[in-house]
């Protein structure tokens, strides 16, 4: 091509091709074996022209290319890089990532757990760390150049969210910010804040995977492509898939079917439709054989249940799968004694390890948050090293780790919430199906998702066909974040520095949109006017009393309806334990036996005025052997004891045998009885004078003979639903200017209260405050204010200061946890009532727990775990009393180390024993399982 060009042209080339030499990227792409993606380069030429960038582009598709570029930038200008990422895990794996590039001398880490080589002049860090940095003022962001955030998309997590913002916008200017994110639909939104905050931002969007994916269905032993081949962007739904679809709706069970006079048992019905049809959802073991026979492994399979992973492990054992060869199997038990050399043997055995090791040789594991961190790391190890080939996973696998596979499987498009079983969305689906094709490795990656009864195509290919979705904000203000930046900044500056919050910037844009929709909705305002206008009198005026009577008419059917609450939450609390009742309706409707009457004492759980809304919450055990906690809904009418039963003192509501025998016991004696019917009484309506007003101004009103009446009320209706709307939409516009800034504002109402605050100088108290991270900061600054932990040992702090991290996964107010006696239990006790007191004060503030601000009530359910394991207790009788899986039971340890250290930090010196005994509770917790770390 060059003999083409002209001399000068030549000259050009050769001109651009020195300039290019020249650059930093240059001796950075000399590094890597492979070429760099256009998107990357671009990314990389923002960068060392001195701009921030934003890249937003699909999993594995090379983004931290970028980042690393940010650190090579750094060591060749002599300035620090810091490398944040959201999950400890993540952090590991960059920094051995980094290490092996760069070497161990230039790299460190900084993670809740670990220190390692903190002064180095690229440090990996999770994104908490670096916002404790900027609030302490620390001296490791002297000579900063570079950070780079990765997974930026977490600042949609409600829980986390709000930190990745905090740092965005209290970063120094000087220093260039690289965010990595997912594919997201609001990129531009996003980079338009980021170039607001930060300066010069250039965003870079990439839709491109390096490995193309492929889309499947497996249904009995044929895999169908979900879409059908052919050009263009719309895809359509593979017709076969669709067909199939259609055939098993239209052979759903006849209830007429009979054999021998008894209905067909649903297993027999299964397995007639599997044989008549061919089309079934294949088992766990028949999949991975499938993959395999299909060359689709390694394989994920994502399961929304720890337990279905464990079980799903099990069954491909059972089943005789194995994956490796005698060659692999010994690499694998070499690799697994090594990193588990350091777990006490006397551990070993209480993890369930040589079931583990088992499956792991067979190339078979389970991944979840309920596993021991450790064996989680092998797992991930030893698929990334090809030698586990199938992984049986929950969804946190698809959140950050570096973990590509050739395939991803789909068990169910339907996972738990937290409240109920949803559909995934869109962007869950590319999160999770983004791990499959391996960059380098693979040609393509699959997606399988199984085959389920009523499954929809159509629904499918729309998960797989949209591939983005939204950021969007979960920035709140907290109690520490309000003490930090006035110190910092005073009260006035902290506030416009929270005007900048992308929340905010969010917010604003909205406004603009709802304000186009208001004038729209007084243009129609004008023409419903006219349309109702009545020849014959003022329409509004009868569309008024007419809105009056229907109006009176609902409020008298539901103080109607609040009166019989009334008298059976009156009922309700008659209640002994051993009265036998009728369960009106509801899921548990029929007989059952009061154990527990459920009158509250005062707030419960979290929620203000429990007593007044929810009323007694009886615990019953049903006819049918379920020991269960109703609700008011429960008990529409009042409810009367039918019976009388003594409830063994030996009965365990967790033991099946003892549910058995009571329940049969309440069978005999009360199983005859036929409750009495509640019957209605006269309508209020019927004798209320308000009404007869109503109807008698109604009729005589001069409109109220017009032949086109109907039809002006109709008109008159819209016109009160629009205006009704227009009034709601101009309190939204109200609402969402300055909302960010009014939180903070009532927050520093409260602080002040409690002389945490004095206008813009921040107190003692609040001093502590300051050092407090955490979801109950301003709980634990209280109980040290009030010296609550003053005279604990180390094991009865740890067990008092669980109380501030521990949140149980299910809400399960059944049975209260078991806690230490003595000074514990009344520690935990006031603090409780400070929680109550605070609690209180936030509702006179205004500052409102469903919006995420405020302190939760503690939850106790760990303190009993961490007592013992503070008092050198083994792990085998620990795991044994709180029934909790060691992944879980680790995990919620190092939170609690977490916050004693930051608790020792922010106790009195002087005329205190709470720093010292922090200390050593830190020391008696991180032993055995909990001490062990793969880094540092």
């Amino acid at each position: 091509m060059t003999e083409d060009l002209s001399p000068a042209e030549r000259y050009a080339a050769a001109r651009e091709r020195a300039v290019e030499q020249a650059t930093a990227l240059a001796g950075f792409r000399e590094m890597y074996e492979f070429g760099l993606d256009p998107f990357q380069i671009e990314a990389c030429q923002a960068l060392e022209a001195g701009k921030g960038v934003l890249v937003a582009a699909p999993t594995g598709s090379g983004k931290t290319i970028v980042g690393e570029f940010a650190v090579h930038l750094a060591l060749m200008q002599g300035k620090k890089c810091f490398y944040t990422t959201p999950i400890k895990a993540l952090s590991n794996q960059k920094y051995a990532d980094l290490s092996k590039r760069y070497g161990a001398d230039k790299v460190g880490l900084l993670t809740g757990d670990n220190s390692v080589n903190s002064d180095a002049p690229v440090v990996v860090m999770t994104t908490e760390v670096l916002r404790n940095m900027l609030y302490s003022g620390s001296q490791s962001l002297l000579n900063l150049g570079y950070v780079v955030m990765d997974e930026v998309h977490y600042l949609s997590d409600r829980f986390r969210g709000a930190v990745w913002e905090e740092v965005i916008i209290h970063l120094q200017e000087s220093v260039t910010l690289v965010s990595l994110s997912a594919t997201v639909s609001n990129a531009e939104e996003f980079g338009d804040w980021l170039d607001t905050v930060r300066g010069d931002t250039q965003v870079i969007v990439s839709e491109h995977r390096p490995v193309p994916l492929f889309q499947h269905v497996l249904a009995g032993r044929r895999m169908y492509d979900l879409f059908e081949e052919g050009e263009g962007q719309r895809k359509a739904v593979n017709p076969d898939l669709t067909r199939m679809a259609r055939m098993e709706a239209s052979r759903s069970y006849n209830p007429r079917d009979r054999r021998k006079g008894k209905m067909i048992r649903e297993a027999d019905r299964e397995r007639e439709r599997r044989q008549r049809s061919r089309i079934w959802t294949p088992g766990r073991p028949e999949v991975i054989d499938r993959l395999d026979s299909e060359g689709l492994l390694p394989a994920i399979t994502f399961i929304f249940s720890r337990a279905a992973c464990e079980a799903a492990v099990q069954q491909c054992l059972h089943a005789g799968l194995r994956l490796n060869d005698e060659d692999a199997r010994a690499q694998v038990r070499e690799i697994v004694e090594e990193r588990t050399a350091a777990i006490p043997d006397e551990d070993l055995h209480v993890l369930g390890y040589y079931e583990w090791l088992e499956g792991l040789e067979r190339g078979i594991a389970a991944h979840h948050a309920g596993m021991l961190p450790t064996f989680k790391e092998v797992v991930e190890e030893l698929f990334v090293r090809g030698l586990v080939r199938a992984v049986f996973a929950t969804e946190t696998l698809a959140l950050g780790i570096n973990m590509p596979a050739r395939s991803v499987v789909l068990e169910k498009l339907v996972k738990w919430n937290g409240e109920q079983h949803a559909d995934i969305t869109p962007g869950e689906y590319t999160q999770l199906t983004g791990r499959a094709g391996r960059r380098g490795i693979d040609v393509e990656g699959h997606a399988v998702v199984l085959w389920q009864r009523a499954m929809s195509p159509e629904h499918l290919a729309g998960l797989a066909g949209t591939r983005t979705y939204p950021l969007r904000s979960s920035f709140k203000p907290s109690y520490n974040m309000a003490v930090n930046l006035t110190e910092q900044f005073g009260r006035h500056r902290s506030r416009e520095l929270l005007e900048t919050s992308f929340a905010q910037f969010q917010a604003d844009k909205s406004v603009v949109g709802i304000s186009r929709q208001v004038q729209k909705n007084e243009e129609g305002l004008e023409g419903y006017k006219a349309s109702m206008t009545c020849h014959l009198g003022d329409f509004d005026e009868y569309a008024r009393l007419r809105r009056e009577l229907k109006d009176r008419e609902t409020e008298l059917a539901k103080q109607g309806a609040n009166q019989r609450r009334v008298a059976a939450a009156a009922a309700l609390e008659k209640l002994k334990p051993g009265d036998v009742i009728h369960v009106p309706t509801g899921k548990y409707a029929g007989l059952a036996l009061v154990l527990d009457p459920g009158i509250p004492a005062g707030r419960v759980n979290g929620h203000r005025g429990f007593e007044h809304q929810d009323g007694p919450r009886p615990l019953v055990l049903t006819a049918e052997r379920q020991v269960k906690r109703l609700a008011a809904m429960d008990f529409p009418v009042p409810v009367e004891a039918l019976e009388r039963m003594r409830i063994p003192k030996s009965f365990n509501a967790r033991s099946p045998q003892s549910r058995r025998d009571l329940a049969s016991a309440l069978r005999t004696k009360a199983g005859h009885i036929v409750p009495d019917r509640h019957r209605k009484g006269r309508a209020a309506a019927a004798d209320d004078r308000e009404i007869a007003r109503l109807r008698t101004e109604l009729r005589a009103h001069p409109c109220h003979g017009c032949d086109e009446r109907e039809d002006h009320a109709r008109w008159a209706e819209r016109f009160h639903r629009l205006r009704r709307d227009t009034v709601q939409l101009e309190r939204r516009i109200e609402g969402r200017t300055n909302t960010i800034a009014r939180t903070f504002d009532r927050i520093v109402a409260l602080l002040t209260e409690l002389d945490y605050l004095r206008g813009d100088e921040v107190t003692q108290n609040g001093k502590r405050l300051a050092r407090l991270y955490g979801e109950l900061d301003l709980l634990a600054s209280e109980c040290l204010r009030e010296g609550v932990w003053e005279g604990l040992s180390p094991a009865e702090l740890a067990a008092c200061v669980s109380a501030l991290v521990f949140e149980a996964r299910m809400a399960d107010d059944a049975l209260a946890p078991k806690l230490p006696s003595g000074k514990v239990k009344a520690s935990l006790g006031e603090m409780v009532r400070i929680w109550g007191r605070l609690d209180a004060l936030e509702e006179e503030f205004k500052i409102n727990q469903a919006e995420g601000v405020g302190q939760r009530e503690p939850d106790l359910g760990f303190a009993w775990a961490a007592y013992m394991w503070a008092s050198d207790k083994g792990l085998d009788e620990v795991l044994r009393e709180i029934e909790m899986p060691a992944g879980d039971f680790v995990r919620w340890c190092k939170q609690v180390i977490d916050v004693l250290g930051q608790i020792s930090a922010a106790a009195p010196r002087e005329g205190s024993t709470v720093a010292k005994n922090a200390r050593k509770a830190v020391d008696q917790l991180l032993r055995g399982v909990v001490a062990y770390s793969s880094v540092g």
